[in-house]
C-alpha cells in the first residue's frame, strides 16, 4: 500500500470528523509521507493558528523518530535527553502523532493533530493510523 492524494484526503476527512464528533472542537490534521514531506492539511474553521504548525510537527516527528510523538516524549523523559540534542528544530514531543502503517507493518508516512487537549491529539492521531491500515476503500 502507499500513501496516495486519495487515501491522503480520505484520512484528513476522517481525523477532522473523529474530533467534532468525539470531542466537538476543531482541530488541524498534516499528513506526511514516510520521509516526512507535507502531503495534505486540513484546518477545521476555528481550529488555532498555532495548531497549523505544531499539527505538521507531529507528522514529521512521528516519521522521523519512527514512533508516535507520546513515545518520543516519553523517550526524552526515560533517558533524560533534551530534544535539542536531536539537532533538528522540527521535532515535537508533543502528543498528538502517530506513524501511518501498511498491512505489513511498512512505515508509509505520518500523521499529526493538533488543536485538542494533548491526550485528545494523540487519540485522533491513532484513530487516523488505525484507518490508514484498515482503509476499506484500499485496493493497494
Amino acid at each position: 500500500m502507499s500513501l496516495d492524494l486519495k487515501l491522503t484526503r480520505d484520512l484528513l476527512e476522517h481525523a477532522i470528523t473523529q474530533a467534532g464528533q468525539k470531542f466537538e472542537k476543531p482541530a488541524c490534521v498534516a499528513v506526511c509521507d514516510a520521509q516526512g514531506f507535507l502531503i495534505g492539511f486540513f484546518r477545521a474553521d476555528g481550529a488555532p493558528l498555532r495548531s497549523i504548525a505544531l499539527a505538521q510537527q507531529k507528522a514529521y516527528t512521528a516519521t522521523r523518530m519512527g514512533c508516535s510523538t507520546t513515545a518520543f516524549l516519553a523517550r526524552l523523559r526515560r533517558d533524560d535527553i533534551p530534544i535539542g540534542y536531536f539537532c533538528d528544530p522540527l521535532l515535537t514531543a508533543l502528543p498528538g502523532g502517530a506513524l501511518l502503517l501498511d498491512s505489513t507493518g511498512g512505515v508509509i508516512g505520518g500523521v499529526g493533530v493538533s488543536g485538542l487537549a494533548p491526550e485528545q491529539d494523540q487519540e485522533i492521531a491513532d484513530c487516523g493510523a488505525d484507518f490508514t491500515r484498515h482503509d476499506p476503500t484500499s485496493k493497494r
